[in-house]
């Protein structure tokens, strides 16, 4: 057999094994996204590479589907220190001359012989969920979720990676997704809901008590308190809030028409700013109206709905738990961006998945969906099953 023919077969035996629904999923999701982001930067020639890079980005998401798919991640797993390692490391190269600061975080690495920069903290998530779900399965396995320490340990490493990415690069809103995969984990494992009823109301009556004090950072204090009084500041801190309700709201059931948005085709780059990023889902709410965010949600829904779906079927504890982890990804980032835009969630620079701008987000999230396809590859005949 020659190395072509070899070469079409195992390609054809990837594709069999991948779940080409989640796939199909992701695609429809992606090249919506690229349309509304080609809508979106329209206005500047600045702007308009960023079209070509996120297809560029997604043909290299594809193939980290495709490899993720045949590879046995729990297998993998088992060099777990290197993990740990490399999650470390990576992030730490944002203290290197590598490091760039954009909107205040230094989150990027980017160099003049890289084609577009890289966010470690979104790769990363790949890395920690798979590690965290090895910890995890060990607890549950062996000590039923029981102990202190089943609770202790794995918080730690979630809030190590949390304050580790904030210390070096300021970006709290990657951290909490670091910190929000964990709950979603942990509570699928088994851990009691009421830790984290008690660790929440914590560290709630916690930031109040700063705020009250005078304490907490006044650029936090000033987004809390613009999504409790929307008059608060309008024309500083809720700049961007406020027109992305604009834009939402002129959008009406059908919207203004795709291409045709006022606000997203205005030259003027702070009519409604970061709408290719941040504000992806404001440029569909203005031009394709309710129809189009309802259409958003709904493939959002349908990819998180697989991923739980997979879990089930998962044949490990562990298998599940990364499933999980990057489900409940997928529901904070898009509830979280979603919210956002819609005036009633803080703005933390979380991007919406698979629709705005990103490279970095876009090979994670394409990487993420193929470990969730691996799983379902893998998962036991009916007949073994428990009942």
């Amino acid at each position: 057999m020659s190395f072509f023919a070899r070469l079409g077969e195992d390609l054809r035996d990837i594709i069999k094994k991948a779940d080409l629904v989640l796939l199909g999923l992701c695609l429809a999701a992606t090249v919506f996204g690229i349309v509304l982001i080609a809508s979106a930067t329209e206005y500047t020639v600045k702007l308009i590479r960023c079209v070509p890079v996120q297809a560029a980005a997604t043909v290299i998401g594809l193939v980290g589907y495709f490899a993720a798919t045949v590879t046995d991640v729990e297998h993998l797993s088992e060099k777990w220190k290197w993990f740990f390692v490399f999650n470390l490391g990576f992030i730490a190269l944002l203290l290197t001359p590598l490091g760039v600061e954009q909107y205040g975080n230094k989150s990027w690495l980017y160099a003049r012989w890289m084609p577009t920069s890289i966010q470690p903290a979104e790769i990363v998530k790949l890395t920690y969920t798979i590690l965290l779900a090895r910890q995890l399965a060990w607890f549950r396995e062996n000590k039923r979720m029981k102990g202190l320490d089943s609770l202790f340990w794995p918080a730690v490493h979630a809030g190590f990676m949390f304050v580790y990415i904030f210390a070096i690069s300021k970006d709290a809103g990657s951290g909490l997704v670091y910190l929000v995969i964990y709950m979603g984990m942990a509570l699928a494992a088994g851990l009691a809901w009421y830790w984290f009823a008690l660790g929440i109301g914590g560290v709630t009556i916690g930031i109040g008590a700063l705020a009250i004090m005078g304490k907490l950072p006044s650029h936090w204090a000033n987004r809390f308190a613009v999504i409790l009084d929307h008059s608060y500041d309008p024309s500083g801190v809720g700049w961007q809030q406020t027109r992305s309700m604009l834009a939402i709201g002129s959008g009406g059931l059908f919207g203004q028409g795709l291409f045709k948005g006022i606000q997203t085709h205005s030259a003027i780059s702070g009519s409604l700013p970061e709408r290719q990023t941040d504000f992806i889902f404001s440029v569909c709410g203005e031009e394709l109206g309710l129809v189009g965010c309802l259409a958003i949600i709904a493939l959002e829904f349908f990819i998180v709905y697989r991923c739980f779906q997979t879990a089930r079927v998962a044949k490990s504890t562990m298998e599940a738990l990364i499933c999980v982890g990057f489900g409940t990804m997928l529901i904070f980032q898009t509830v979280e961006n979603i919210g956002m835009c819609l005036f009633v969630m803080p703005v933390i620079g979380l991007t919406l998945p698979f629709f705005s701008y990103g490279g970095s987000s876009i090979v994670t999230l394409y990487t993420a969906m193929g470990v969730v396809s691996g799983v379902r590859s893998r998962t036991l005949p009916d007949w073994l099953r428990k009942t």
